[in-house]
């Protein structure tokens, strides 16, 4: 006679833990942090630290506070100070980027529940506090193999800042438009994990091959903003090999947590990024909207999930008795 055992779910022991996504998204952003290594030296490796082990500390802590189970088994603090490292200038201050990933811990992920439960993206909100709170070092790039530390490093603009300046403005600082090839090898100005799009290309083509991610995202994001240019007359080519388009594209507009579940809701986010991100950077006053753009879509998010959830055939809506 055959026995029925009932037990709790999850009832699938092939489900892929929370882990083992976080382990393979920290794989998918080696690429970047080996290209910044290359590009602005091995300070790139003790911002990347400080960060990191500032977002594990700072989990630690707060899940020790609020007397809830250690969750900095899961990998996930560790996948927030990484994006949020990648995010900084080389020459940030390190107790700036300590900073930053305390608040993307304990305030927008650990103050509203932990994992799962935060209303945006930890990294991306931290990087917009600190960029608010000290633009003057957020804003402090240095160009490619010139960095020997914060006090005499070469600085330079943005590849995003540069387009939009005069041939006599780019002679008198002594710089020039990079070529297509610098920018996708990420020989250019910038956070130290944003410029390589070759770097983060094979990351998020290594998530995508991993199922990690769904490609509507960054596809849709890309493309939009790489359409939007081309109509308004400008360099799409240019317009998304710049900037942090390929790291917010890949790795901070398909977190789980903040991004629409159905296919038709990523494909309505990715639009809206690329759409803000666009007028942002044509109309606003700062070159770069990656990161607003996001974060104004993940609140976005559950109006987004609720105007593109999948109705059930033959369903009718509940009717509220007016009495």
């Amino acid at each position: 006679m055959n026995r029925l055992t009932v037990s709790p779910s999850p009832h699938d022991e092939q489900y892929t833990k929370t882990s083992d996504i976080m382990l393979n998204v920290c794989i998918a952003l080696l690429p970047a942090l080996i290209a910044g290594c290359i590009f602005f030296g091995m300070r790139s490796l003790i911002v990347t630290a400080v960060c990191v082990g500032t977002a594990v500390l700072s989990e630690y802590i707060c899940r020790k506070l609020m007397k809830r189970d250690n969750t900095i088994g899961d990998l996930s603090a560790v996948v927030t100070g990484i994006i949020l490292a990648m995010n900084l200038p080389v020459t940030i201050p390190l107790w700036i980027a300590a900073l930053g990933s305390f608040i993307a811990i304990a305030v927008v992920k650990q103050l509203f529940g932990g994992l799962g439960q935060n209303f945006a993206n930890p990294a991306i909100t931290a990087r917009i506090v600190l960029m608010v709170s000290f633009p003057s070092a957020m804003t402090k790039w240095v160009l490619p193999f010139e960095y020997r530390n914060s006090v005499d490093a070469v600085t330079g603009a943005t590849p995003l800042v540069l387009q939009g300046m005069s041939a006599d403005k780019l002679a008198e600082i002594n710089q020039e438009i990079p070529s297509y090839l610098d920018l996708f090898l990420g020989n250019v100005g910038g956070c130290l994990g944003e410029t390589s799009a070759l770097a983060l290309l094979l990351g998020g083509l290594y998530l995508i091959a991993r199922k990690i991610i769904n490609p509507a995202v960054p596809f849709v994001f890309i493309g939009s903003l790489a359409l939007l240019s081309f109509i308004a007359g400008g360099d799409p080519f240019y317009e998304i090999l710049s900037g942090g388009v390929f790291l917010g594209a890949f790795f901070m507009a398909t977190d789980y947590a903040t991004t629409p579940i159905s296919t038709k809701g990523k494909i309505v986010f990715g639009l809206g990024c690329g759409i803000i991100t666009f007028v942002i950077r044509h109309f606003g006053s700062f070159p770069e909207g990656v990161s607003f753009s996001i974060l104004l879509m993940n609140i976005l998010t559950p109006y987004i999930e609720q105007c593109t959830r999948t109705k059930i055939f033959g369903a009718k809506e509940a009717v509220k008795d007016e009495k």
